[in-house]
């Protein structure tokens, strides 16, 4: 729990709440109430300011695209713990193909290149955003690789999985190679718990960790855990049809992010990871 002393640092005056709720497994979350408003306040615990930075420009970038997420109220450091002062959004019910609509609406915002302004800062492992004119080596080089050098050094993976990964790794050079990807705004951790549908029913995306990218790499994240339903998909395709091939190529980032999840969390997800590259080498 935040004491009042801490939470009297806030650029905030009349705090009548201060109420715990979920905010992940990075982040300690709470609602605020101060002057009849509702606020969202992260915080991390001995970080410095900037851990929150990326999160930042991932939000004001959904501004600018007129996506629908919490706006940056403050962020800054007490007594040592990073913290992000958000709107808050009050949780409604609504429509899968709303949020399709929404999401084709976020990957049409085109960038000049592929990466970000920021890193991803994460707790378990960072990712640099480095621009650059090649979207496979931005998820190769950046991700994928530093992923797979993580699992090996906390021995999750020995030598057979690395001769595993570097096959793979073959295929998915020459198939992105063969794809022509449009460095669009992505989300960049699209799973369901990343959604919500205000009181008013319209689709909203938090905890962005935006970057500019291929936007399959965000369609294929919603397929790794669920909670995206058919009306999601097909409402997305009208707004914004997927190149031929797409299927395959979600299997790249479906990859992807259950490296994360093993990098993060361990053995759990061992076998997910092995069985996702088996299924990309049987082609």
């Amino acid at each position: 729990m935040l004491t009042k002393e801490w939470l009297a640092k806030l650029p905030l005056a009349g705090i009548t709440l201060a109420a715990p709720v979920g905010g992940g497994d990075v982040n300690a979350a709470y609602h605020l109430q101060a002057d009849s408003q509702d606020y969202f306040l992260l915080v991390q615990a001995q970080q410095p300011a900037s851990f929150y930075a990326g999160e930042i420009a991932g939000l004001r970038a959904f501004a600018d695209a007129q996506v629908l997420a919490p706006r940056v109220i403050a962020s800054g450091q007490i007594q040592g713990d990073a913290y992000l002062l958000l709107s808050y959004l009050t949780n409604g019910s609504g429509n899968q193909a709303d949020l399709g609509r929404l999401v084709a609406k976020l990957h049409s915002h085109r960038g000049q290149r592929f990466g970000f302004t920021q890193p991803y800062a994460g707790t378990s492992v960072s990712f640099a955003n480095d621009w650059t004119d090649s979207w496979a080596q931005l998820f190769i080089e950046q991700r994928l690789d530093k992923l797979a050098k993580h699992i090996v050094a906390k021995n999750l993976w020995q030598a057979t999985d690395m001769a595993a990964y570097q096959a793979v790794r073959s295929i998915i050079s020459r198939e992105l190679s063969e794809h022509r990807s449009i460095p669009v705004l992505l989300h960049g951790d699209l799973w369901s718990g990343n959604y919500l549908f205000t009181a008013d029913g319209a689709p909203a995306l938090i905890d962005p960790a935006a970057l500019y990218g291929d936007r399959e790499f965000d369609i294929g994240i919603t397929t790794v855990f669920g909670g995206f339903g058919a009306d999601f998909y097909s409402a997305y395709q009208e707004a914004l049809p997927l190149d031929s091939g797409w299927q395959r190529r979600l299997h790249f980032y479906r990859l992807y992010y259950l490296m994360v999840h093993l990098d993060k969390f361990g053995a759990t997800y061992y076998a997910a990871v092995s069985a996702e590259m088996q299924t990309i080498r049987n082609g």
